[in-house]
């Protein structure tokens, strides 16, 4: 029995050490990394902001208070100060690492500023109107008109803002 088992085993050997010889590729055809992952560009841009007429017609102290400028972008505690100009009533500032959001693929930005002069109005301080973000000034905003308030912008590779549509 032994002589008989052994015949097909013979038979089989050369065909299965032809199928060995031959390295398998078990590599399948795609990319071998993952594909990087696209972060936005950043840019930076100027914010500009006017008191309102208040301080024009009747200055007072709370005029010439630092106003500071927040935005959606920004990570918590990065605020900045904008930085008036001399005799007139427009701060300004530069923010940097603005991540590009133009044309619009998500949300747009939301931003205002805390102006020490409007502190008894019912926003607190905080204001949405007469911001001008990357040379637009913004015309579109969110929330009551008091606290919550926020004017929207988009901000495209050149630091230029641009109104929601």
């Amino acid at each position: 029995m032994a002589a008989y088992g052994s015949r097909p085993l013979r038979r089989l050997l050369p065909l299965l050490a032809a199928s060995l010889a031959g390295c398998y590729d078990f590599h399948l055809t795609g990319p071998e990394d993952a594909p990087a992952v696209s972060t936005p560009h950043l840019v930076s841009v100027v914010v500009e902001y006017r008191q309102p007429n208040g301080c024009l017609s009747a200055p007072s102290p709370s005029c010439d208070e630092p106003v500071v400028f927040f935005a959606s972008w920004m990570q918590k505690d990065t605020e900045f100060r904008l930085q008036r100009d001399a005799g007139t009533f427009v701060w300004r500032g530069v923010a940097r690492g603005v991540p590009v959001n133009f044309p619009p693929r998500d949300d747009p930005y939301t931003v205002r500023v805390f102006d020490p002069f409007l502190l008894e109005s019912c926003a607190e301080g905080f204001s949405s109107d007469r911001i001008t973000v990357g040379g637009e000034a913004l015309i579109k905003t969110i929330g009551s008109g008091c606290r919550e308030q926020a004017a929207l912008v988009y901000v495209d590779d050149n630091g230029r803002g641009h109104n929601p549509y």
